[in-house]
């Protein structure tokens, strides 16, 4: 069996118990034993990544590298954060470790590269948006990307902290009102690049998958391909 996929995750918890479902989704198994050894760090007291990108600060990387340590004692092959926004320290954390890091990012742009999609919306936190985790990346792929306007991105911040406060309904009501006003004039593929998104909009992809590219889904098949290429390790 290889080392196991870590998770850095509890930013949100529902995000990193969505990141394992889709590890458990995406694998071929037909027994117990078939399935992907996965060991999950789920802290949630890492402070709000988008808070501390608009106020300049570091204080998740510093949490991030603590919880970091205890994937390295559980020697895992590759480490996953179910966490859009937390890879502004992506870098950073990818120095403070030996271990593989799965970009989020790098997943969800190679793939739409690959499907030669040439324009998206990108629906985000406004600290992915503002640091342009995506544009940047998208740009030097040379593919088109939009993203809302002002208004509409206030919109999908409260949408967003709704649903982890728990008022899902609301939450799925304002995310519905983001993607009708952004398609009222054209249609358009939506990249949920945040992972809370695919939660609350779980109905409209139902409705119409073809719409939706779901970032933490491609991070997850990617993390999924890298342990299926691994060579396997055996005990002498």
């Amino acid at each position: 069996m290889n080392r196991a996929i870590g998770i850095l995750g509890g930013m949100g918890p529902q995000a990193t118990v969505d990141a394992m479902n889709k590890i458990i989704k995406h694998t071929p198994a037909h027994c117990d034993q078939d399935h992907i050894p996965v060991v999950t760090v789920s802290i949630p007291d890492i402070p709000d990544r988008t808070e501390s990108i608009l106020n300049h600060n570091d204080k998740p990387l510093e949490k991030m590298s603590e919880y970091l340590k205890i994937l390295e004692k559980a020697h895992v092959g590759c480490i996953i954060i179910p966490c859009n926004t937390a890879h502004f320290w992506f870098d950073q954390l990818q120095q403070r470790t030996a271990i593989k890091m799965i970009s989020i990012i790098e997943s969800a742009v190679n793939f739409v590269q690959a499907q030669n999609i040439s324009e998206i919306c990108i629906l985000a936190t406004s600290a992915t948006i503002s640091t342009q985790l995506y544009q940047t990346k998208f740009t030097q792929k040379s593919i088109s990307c939009v993203v809302p306007s002002y208004d509409l991105q206030e919109k999908i911040m409260k949408s967003i902290y709704a649903y982890k406060s728990g008022n899902i309904k609301n939450s799925k009501i304002i995310m519905s009102e983001v993607i009708k006003e952004v398609n009222k004039n054209r249609k358009i593929k939506f990249l949920l690049a945040c992972t809370e998104i695919p939660l609350i909009l779980e109905d409209n992809i139902l409705n119409s998958p073809e719409n939706f590219i779901d970032a933490t889904d491609l991070l997850i098949q990617t993390a999924i391909n890298w342990y299926q290429s691994s060579p396997s390790e055996h005990c002498s």
